[in-house]
């Protein structure tokens, strides 16, 4: 076989493999600059200072109240999850034997959890938060039950990110002389800081966008649920209780801008922070 028919053989075949990828990555693009467009078009012009009442009405279906609500049920909810499941990790990656049955376990129930439609863990959280442990219809019954559902995926990320520090990080501490525990909190834990927040950084968007969950544990009152043991919607929750209704489409349209606004700060500001880490750490 000739040596420009090998040349071009391999083109055809790079051109081939190539293909698919940039297919791929066009259209995912298209499809995310074309939703995101269409919300903010129909969604923009309907943004009026009504929604953003002290006091919800039917008339201007503020969505004040849900806003704050979902801030203080994501603060609540990270803060359970995210110890919970960065010890777990730590634990599963730095202290746990090789190939323990235990550790093999609790990786297929976190991955089984994680595959869970929201929906089950909202009835779930109905039947031992609402009724069992009687916390009713509140914001705290509705934190516990995100807080389990982002917790496997906070784990996972986290162990990956731990895994992923070099073993040579490990064996020069110890070199040292330094202990275990202070290997996995002055060397291990900085340099994994950023895959961890990228998990948090998931873990966040999947509470601020949840609906189902919450629907069957907070509840929608669309009240300021500074005390947690009060019924509350969130923004999400706020969006689908109007859309479902009917009746305030332009006034849904306005709310998802907010909500679309609000998800692409927290990835903005937690992208900043983690680029922030990866510099110091390079120092």
């Amino acid at each position: 076989m000739k040596r420009w028919d090998i040349a071009f053989r391999r083109k055809i075949t790079a051109w081939c493999l190539r293909f698919p990828v940039y297919f791929s990555a066009f259209f995912t693009g298209f499809v995310a600059v074309l939703i995101t467009s269409y919300i903010l078009v129909r969604g923009i012009p309907n943004l009026k200072p009504e929604l953003f009442s002290l006091v919800y009405n039917s008339e201007n279906v503020s969505l004040l109240a849900p806003l704050v609500n979902s801030f203080l049920s994501a603060l609540l909810a990270l803060l359970i999850a995210v110890p919970a499941g960065v010890f777990s990790a730590v634990y599963l990656v730095e202290y746990s034997k090789k190939g323990s049955k235990l550790v093999k376990i609790v990786r297929l129930t976190s991955e089984t959890l994680s595959g869970i439609p929201s929906i089950v863990y909202g009835l779930f959280g109905m039947l031992f938060f609402v009724t069992t442990l009687g916390l009713g219809m509140s914001l705290l019954s509705g934190v516990f039950t995100l807080a389990i559902m982002v917790l496997p995926l906070i784990m996972r990320t986290t162990e990956e990110a731990l895994l992923a520090v070099p073993d040579s990080y490990r064996e020069g501490s110890f070199g040292l002389g330094a202990g275990r525990l202070g290997t996995v909190i002055k060397i291990v834990l900085p340099a994994a800081v950023p895959g961890i927040l990228s998990g948090v950084i998931l873990a966040a968007g999947r509470i601020i966008g949840e609906t189902a969950a919450l629907i069957y544990t907070a509840g929608t009152v669309p009240q300021f649920a500074f005390n947690p043991e009060l019924s509350a919607r969130t923004l999400a929750v706020h969006l689908y209780v109007l859309s479902g209704e009917g009746q305030h489409m332009n006034e849904s349209y306005a709310v998802a801008v907010v909500l679309l606004a609000l998800v692409l700060v927290i990835n903005t500001i937690s992208y900043a922070v983690a680029r922030k880490i990866r510099g110091g750490q390079g120092e």
